[in-house]
This record gives C-alpha cells, sequence and structure tokens, in this order.
C-alpha cells in the first residue's frame, strides 16, 4: 500500500444511490478537495480516477438534468 492508498483509505466514499447492494454495476466517490475520486466499489483497489471537482459538477448537473 501507497501513500495515494492511504489518503484514500480515510477520505469518505459514497456509494451510488442507484446501487441496491444485488452485486451490480457500482461506483463510490470521495470528495479529496481540489478533486473528485472515483472508484469501482467491487474493487477499490484496483484503480481510482482523478476529476478535477468543477468538471465532476458539471457532469452530475447535466446527469440530473437528463
Amino acid at each position: 500500500m501507497n501513500a495515494n492508498d492511504d489518503q484514500a483509505a480515510q477520505l469518505t466514499w459514497v456509494k451510488s444511490s442507484y446501487s441496491a447492494g444485488d452485486g451490480g454495476q457500482c461506483v463510490e466517490v470521495a470528495d479529496a478537495g481540489s478533486v473528485v475520486l472515483i472508484r469501482d466499489s467491487k474493487r477499490p483497489d484496483v484503480a481510482i480516477l482523478n476529476v478535477p471537482s468543477a468538471q465532476w459538477t458539471a457532469f452530475v448537473r447535466m446527469a440530473a438534468d437528463a
């Protein structure tokens, strides 16, 4: 486990509200200040995407309008 893994472990991860807990496709997000981190909830140790906060906010607004 490296320093980034330690930092990610200390964040508050939020699972998608569409997750039914039945093993379906799920993502988790965490606010890390200037970026939002996104990971697969079933495989959280494999990869974490970093998205600038402004772009994440724009994406969420767009998705809410769809």
